[in-house]
């Protein structure tokens, strides 16, 4: 990171007036985020689970929520709600991602209410259906390049169900609309000049 610090430094001086964009899977320890404090004008990380418990089984982190929340307080203090300017272009501000997965796996209602009441219910939320379950053996055996035999061919994390559509009945639509969460299809609230 510190390279990355000392290029902004040099590119700033030199001319560049973009905003600067930290896409992040959202697991950031509080130390590397005060180190870009000042310098991040948009954090954009994802929230990928409202449970550890799901988040240790599918990703193997047992403590994922307490640190992925942390991390989203921190960039919303340093960010505030994302600020978009009259051209449609983000300028500053947090916009969180958030996949919804099939049979609510990814406790997205949880995910949202956090966003709603413990940040801000101005938070811009990207809520992602693109989820589509693999099915059958992707891995190749190297020697041969034939699929491993079906004992052998066991998916890297548990088995999610069938994938789930983001449709306005669904409770994830509900839960956007009762918390009065924002989806990145939808303008926000507040524009810049």
């Amino acid at each position: 990171m510190a390279q990355i610090l000392e290029a902004l430094v040099l590119a700033t001086r030199d001319g560049l007036r973009l905003p600067l964009v930290y896409n992040t899977g959202g697991y950031d320890s509080l130390e590397a985020l005060a180190l870009l404090d000042g310098v991040i004008d948009i954090y954009m990380p994802d929230m990928k689970y409202g449970d550890s418990a799901t988040a240790h089984r599918y990703s193997h982190v047992r403590d994922y929520v307490e640190v992925n929340t942390a991390a989203v307080r921190e960039m919303h203090r340093q960010v505030g709600d994302l600020v978009v300017a009259a051209d449609g272009i983000a300028q500053r501000g947090l916009l969180v991602r958030h996949l919804v997965l099939p049979d609510d796996l990814a406790n997205t209602d949880t995910v949202l209410q956090f966003l709603a009441r413990e940040i801000s219910p101005n938070t811009y939320v990207n809520l992602m259906d693109q989820y589509r379950r693999a099915t059958g053996p992707t891995r190749r055996l190297r020697s041969t390049g034939r699929s491993p035999p079906p004992s052998t061919a066991r998916p890297r994390c548990g088995a999610a169900p069938r994938p789930h559509p983001l449709d306005p009945t669904s409770g994830t639509r509900r839960c956007e609309v009762a918390t009065d969460t924002w989806r990145a299809a939808r303008p926000p609230r507040t524009n810049a000049p």
